[in-house]
């Protein structure tokens, strides 16, 4: 097969992949455009020191996030190309995507959260931008799809 034909079989096979790393996206302008819009009549807003305090603990949680997405990616990777079973590549790497996917949104969610708590637009705009972050950073990428696909059709080759 060539490398242009596995690279276009490859992106095929990202679409729904692509697609949820999407929704992750409008979920989180979502959250945005709610603040904006309807998000002072929901607000709670706490005292002073208590929002510090959640919020400090939020921005612990996304900073400690990161390396902690990270990790588990590269070890849901590994599994992906190492764990027997019938699973294709495109089902394996999608719970991959899923997973790094959720975690992005978990710091949109800590922004609105802390938002509807009373804090400023400021700090809602710090965590949807890390959120955006971790969605860029943790995106679909074909060349890890394709190290699935290698390390399982060689797996399949040495069972023959």
């Amino acid at each position: 097969m060539s490398s242009h034909h596995s690279l276009q079989h490859s992106n095929n096979d990202l679409k729904l992949h692509w697609t949820i790393a999407g929704l992750t996206l409008t979920t989180v302008a979502a959250y945005l455009i709610f603040c904006h819009v309807a998000g002072e009549q929901w607000r709670i807003n706490l005292p002073e020191d208590q929002r510090v305090l959640i919020r400090t603990l939020f921005y612990v949680l996304a900073i400690i996030g990161f390396p902690v997405t990270n990790l588990l990616r590269h070890i849901q990777l590994r599994l992906n190309q190492t764990m027997p079973g019938p699973k294709p590549a495109k089902q394996r790497y999608l719970l991959t995507v899923i997973v790094s996917m959720g975690l992005a949104e978990t710091v949109a969610l800590m922004g609105l959260a802390i938002f509807l708590l009373g804090d400023d637009y400021n700090t809602l705009y710090i965590f949807t931008a890390l959120s955006v972050l971790a969605v860029f950073l943790y995106r679909p990428k074909a060349d890890e799809y394709r190290e699935i696909m290698v390390a399982l059709a060689s797996r399949e080759d040495d069972d023959d």
